[in-house]
Parts: structure tokens; sequence; C-alpha cells
């Protein structure tokens, strides 16, 4: 028999009309002939607000603690999706990540999946039960409770599908599928019938948050196809798979914004080999993910390394950068809060040329300053003034004729 996995985003399970929607997708999922298997996130604005409570107690909340909190959230969503099914007359079980054995490192608040069992899943299918499991949380080799940050629902989801070799993994959300841009943002953005795993993996780094970069990397990795569908309607979605030679044919598949980004510079730092290493070594141990670094041409025997992050990230890394300051001699540390990223993507960068100049120059005619460039085989990216942000996703998507039908 055939699995697969199915699982609900926040606001597919928002309330418990929608609970009931979603559990008859998994039960008519059942009657086809499927061992079906249910991911679950918190309810609307749950997360959220246990963040929130945690910021009454304290405002540096113990990150153990935090994750002990926010992920009793899910457990509220697959308890209640459970007794939806029982209520339609099917059986069904609840678990959280711990219970179905699914081990994480130790880094709270932003831990990863190291080993999945899915034995008592696997039992469970055997009794005919439709299983749901808490998304976005785990536990760790000591039985801590951990979570695996914003959009860990989708990496469980699709981490599960891998180790139980489903079918397909159907992600549903409150958007019909993934957009060639953000259509909150851009009125002319279109759906997406099939996209790349590669395409997906670096618009979803880049900010299109329709599914998790985590979630695609697993999907990559373990050759799982993604359906991404609204919970709403029955309307077809978009599928993400292997890439295929044709989609080489487009240039460009999309069009994504990362909005809430800080810049950091480091002046006047010794040019000489291993300081760079040494400068993100430091940065590594505080588990911030560092995004686009540029290190300028050397001038006097010292040099200025720039770097962005989260916005959220800056305080922790202003910290660490004023010791290194001390430590290696350096004249002092520039931060800018305000910046964000516009990208293109597509594999058919790859074999197609003067993508970088289309781009700069739309950008260019809209008066839009470019801070920084970042590019890789099939993505540029362009750091600016946040306030430009939107205005640079829409002149961008335009440029690239985006909203057209062409896939």
């Amino acid at each position: 028999m055939s699995i697969l996995v199915m699982k609900f985003g926040g606001t597919s399970v928002a309330s418990a009309d929608l609970v009931r929607r979603a559990a008859g997708r998994a039960i008519r999922a059942k009657q086809q002939g499927h061992d079906v298997l249910v991911v679950v996130s918190a309810r609307g604005q749950t997360t959220d607000e246990l963040i929130e409570l945690a910021h009454e107690i304290t405002d540096r909340p113990d990150p153990r603690e935090l994750d002990q909190l926010v992920s009793t959230g899910e457990q509220i969503s697959v308890a209640l999706m459970a007794m939806a099914i029982h209520a339609a007359g099917y059986p069904a079980i609840s678990f959280t990540g711990g219970q179905v054995g699914l081990v994480t490192n130790s880094i709270h608040t932003k831990a990863r999946i190291q080993s999945v069992d899915v034995d008592r899943i696997r039992d469970e299918f055997e009794k005919g039960a439709i299983v749901i499991v808490a998304g976005f949380q785990g536990v760790d080799a000591k039985r801590n409770v951990t979570t695996l940050g914003r959009g860990g629902s989708d990496t469980t989801a699709v981490a599960l599908a891998a180790v139980l070799r489903a079918e397909v993994c159907e992600i549903y959300t409150d958007v019909s599928g993934v957009y060639t841009a953000d259509p909150r943002v851009v009125p002319t953005a279109r759906q997406i019938d099939r996209i790349a795993y590669d395409e997906m993996l670096e618009l979803a780094s880049l900010g299109a948050g329709v599914i998790h970069s985590r979630a695609v990397e697993f999907g990559k990795k373990y050759h799982i196809p993604i359906h991404v569908r609204s919970s709403m309607t029955e309307d077809p979605g978009t599928m993400i798979v292997e890439e295929v030679g044709a989609m080489e044919q487009i240039t460009v598949r999309g069009a994504a914004m990362t909005k809430d980004l800080a810049k950091v510079t480091i002046c006047g730092v010794p040019d000489h080999p291993g300081v760079a290493a040494h400068i993100f070594h430091e940065i590594a141990v505080t588990n911030v993910v560092v995004d686009d670094i540029i290190q300028n041409i050397s001038r006097d025997g010292s040099t200025d390394v720039t770097f962005t992050v989260a916005s959220g990230d800056l305080s922790a890394i202003v910290e660490t950068a004023g010791k290194l300051v001390k430590e290696l001699g350096a004249r002092g540390i520039l931060t800018d809060k305000n910046v964000s990223k516009v990208s293109v993507v597509g594999v058919g960068m790859r074999t197609h040329t003067g993508v970088a100049e289309r781009m700069f120059r739309a950008l260019a005619d809209a008066k839009i300053n470019i801070q920084m460039i970042s590019t890789s085989e099939i993505k540029i990216s362009c750091i600016i003034d946040r306030a430009s942000a939107e205005k640079a996703l829409c002149v961008v998507h335009d440029a690239f004729g985006l909203g057209e039908k062409n896939d």
C-alpha cells in the first residue's frame, strides 16, 4: 500500500471547521487506499502568541524552556485532528515528534533532524489508523524537547516522507501553490505548475514563504515529490520535482524578496591568511546564519569584511563583532539594519546570457541603488535599501516577463 504524507499549516487548522475539513481530506486519501500520515502545525497565530507570552516574563527566554513552551501549539493541533477523524468514524492516533522517534541535535529553537525511527508509525499503519504527528518539534539525545525553527513543520513532513519512502508529500497551505513572486506584493505574479528542487530551494531560502528551504533539501536528497496545494480548494497546485531538460528553456522561474536583513561591516581587518576563517568561526559559534559576504580589496595591509544576517540576529552579531575588533586590532564596526534583498532564480541561467544585465538595468531605471551583489549558478541577488524592496521586486518581476504564462 502506498504511503501519502499530508502536512497542514497553521491557517489550515485555525478553526474547528478547518480542522474537520483537513480531517476530511485525510479520510478521503485513506478511502483511496493509501496509508496516511498527517503532519500538523500549531493553529493560527498560536506560536507567535506563545513567544509573546514568554517575552512578557523575560526579555531573553531560556532557549530550552522556550522550546518546551512553543512545542505545545502543535500538540493541541494533533489531538484535535485525531478527535475530528475519530468523530467521522475512522481510527486515528496522534503523536508528538519525540513519541515517533524524531531525534535532533541540541541547538534549541534551530534544531536539525539527525534521525527518525518510524517503527511506531508503521505499527499504526498495520492497524489501519491514520497517524497524526506534531510538526516543528523533536527531542535531542537527552530527551529534551527541541524545535526546528520557523517553517519546521514542512521539514518534519518531508523528512518523514523520506524515511517512509512515501509516494508524495502534500503541503497544504493558504495559497494555491508556488508563485513567480509573492502575490501580495506583485499583482501580476502567477502560479507555477512545476518547479525544480534547486529553483525552489533558492526561492525558499530567499524569502518565498510557501515552503521551508530545509524541507526542499530533504525532498531533493531523497527524491520525494512535493505537492504544494491550497487547503481551501481542489486546485492542482505546484509540483516540486527533479529537474528536467525542458526547464532550462525558461531563463528565470521566479523572483523573491528577503525583507528583514541587516548589513554588518568590520572595518580595517588585517589582510592575512586565516583572518576571515577566524571571523566566521566566531560568528558560527553564535549559531547565527550569515548570508552574503563581500571582502574589499586590500589597502595598506587591511580590508573591510561585509556580510548580512537576519535583522533579529543583529544584536548577537554586534556583540561578537565588537570582540573581534579588539582581538584583531580592526578599526571598528558599521551596521545598517534597514536592508533587504531581491533575487531572481532559474535553472535556465546556466545556459542563457544577459540575465545580470537585465536585472541591473531594471533596478537602475527604477532609481534603486545596489549595495551588494551575490550570484550562484541559478541565482542573482542584490542587497538594496529596505524602503525600495517591494518596488524592486515588482520591477524585476516585470523585467523578466514572469507574469506571462511560459511553463
